[in-house]
């Protein structure tokens, strides 16, 4: 049904919003040709957005999808009520862009529990109990990420790709819908200061950081801060 366009998905981790909202997660399409772009990807969800919303419609943009998000909200200001990006900034950090490419290149070799272990490990905290949970954690997540990984690694290169190439900064003032940047402090992928510049560049944009959190923030807090966002008129 849905060949050749973005893939509508599982709702998790924003099912809290289901008592107030209708909640559709929305993914990439697969087939990605090499060299497609983040503009390219919004443009897919814009044309998805129109055909079964109408428009517009509050966006929550996580990590890479914030990337998407970004251009979305920019050249489809028609389609967009609320925007959130949720652990995701202007561009990737230098260690970020790395580890992400590091990724790619196992991928491309067929290393896929390498891979995932390699991502976890960068995510995963290494702070009180998690010092201990960290190493069992990520054998038991990148296990599991390596028996359904896709035979074919070239959607995942090719967002990498793109997303090493995403500089949003100087068209932050071209998204004009209330924004909420919210993350982590401690996020591996993004700096403070990128978020913090993120927020500063969109005018109609709050920030809000929480100590001690990494990518992708979550929690009660943060669910708290979305909702009451999105219920603002």
């Amino acid at each position: 049904m849905f060949e050749n366009r973005p893939q509508f998905g599982l709702v998790s981790p924003y099912g809290f919003l289901k008592d107030a909202y209708n909640v559709f997660a929305v993914l990439r399409k697969p087939g990605l040709p090499v060299g497609y772009s983040m503009k390219d990807m919004a443009d897919d969800y814009a044309g998805t957005i129109r055909e079964e919303f109408g428009g517009p419609v509050n966006i929550i943009g996580v990590s890479t999808g914030g990337s998407i998000a970004q251009h979305f909200a920019a050249d489809h200001p028609e389609l967009v009520r609320r925007l959130v990006l949720h652990s995701s900034a202007h561009t990737l950090s230098e260690a970020g862009k790395q580890m992400q490419i590091k990724v790619a290149q196992m991928a491309k070799q067929g290393r896929w529990y390498a891979a995932s272990a390699a991502m976890m490990g960068f995510i995963l905290p290494r702070t009180g109990l998690m010092k201990v949970l960290t190493g069992p954690l990520n054998a038991i997540i990148s296990t599991l990420m390596a028996l359904s990984a896709p035979k074919d690694p070239n959607d995942l290169v090719v967002t990498v790709e793109a997303e090493d190439k995403h500089a949003f900064r100087e068209r932050l003032p071209e998204i004009t819908a209330p924004t909420l940047v919210i993350a982590g402090a401690e996020d591996p992928f993004y700096t403070p200061d990128l978020f913090r510049e993120t927020a500063e560049g969109i005018s109609h944009a709050r920030l809000i950081l929480y100590e001690g959190m990494g990518h992708a923030a979550s929690g009660k807090r943060l669910q708290q801060a979305v909702l009451s966002f999105l219920k603002e008129t």
